[in-house]
């Protein structure tokens, strides 16, 4: 549909917490013609996100923490439960996972299983996130979990039986999209 991609002037807008930049861009139309457009872009980096599970208990480990936008956007209290989830930094997913698993949820996982790569904003944010599942067990927490201190995370850790968590996406208790769809991946591979 659209070929020649070029851009054409790039603006840093804010680069504070993340990087927020402006691009004028071009590209050729199918019938031939040049469309110009200016779009900005927010560049928080990559991620990954995990979904603990345990088929024997039917349960799943998720989060609950406050979210700012959510709050802005309306969010009561402006807190998500949430599948774990963390920046890549300079780390691959894998490693990622597994070390946003211990500092959020206290469970020290080994095996990870990748399904599937996503954009979640793709009109707006530039992140992939990378979907993950694992099974847990008991003796896989070493710690209470919470989050970094050094970051300021004030993470609760919730285990929830799979059928109540599947019904907080139905009464909309759960909103948060890479929750949901994990929770979905789960639900249609019958992990839980």
């Amino acid at each position: 549909m659209i070929s020649d991609v070029k851009i054409l002037k790039k603006e840093l807008l804010s680069d504070n917490w993340y990087v927020l930049n402006k691009f004028t861009f071009q590209y050729s139309k199918k019938d031939g013609s040049v469309c110009q457009q200016v779009r900005e872009a927010y560049d928080r980096g990559n991620g990954a996100v995990i979904l603990l599970y345990n088929k024997e208990k039917r349960k799943v480990v998720l989060t609950r923490q406050f979210r700012l936008p959510t709050y802005i956007n309306g969010n009561p209290g402006g807190m998500m439960i949430e599948a774990c989830a963390g920046l890549l930094d300079l780390d691959n997913p894998e490693d990622c996972i597994r070390r946003e698993t211990e500092e959020e949820t206290g469970y020290r996982i080994s095996e990870v299983r990748k399904v599937y790569e996503a954009y979640m904003s793709p009109g707006s944010v530039t992140e992939i996130l990378h979907f993950f599942v694992a099974a847990y067990s008991p003796e896989m927490r070493v710690n209470e979990g919470g989050g970094a201190a050094h970051e300021d995370e004030n993470i609760e850790v919730l285990e929830i039986g799979f059928d109540e968590a599947m019904q907080m996406v139905a009464t909309g208790e759960i909103r948060d999209a890479k929750t949901i769809m994990l929770l979905q991946y789960a639900a249609l591979n019958q992990l839980v």
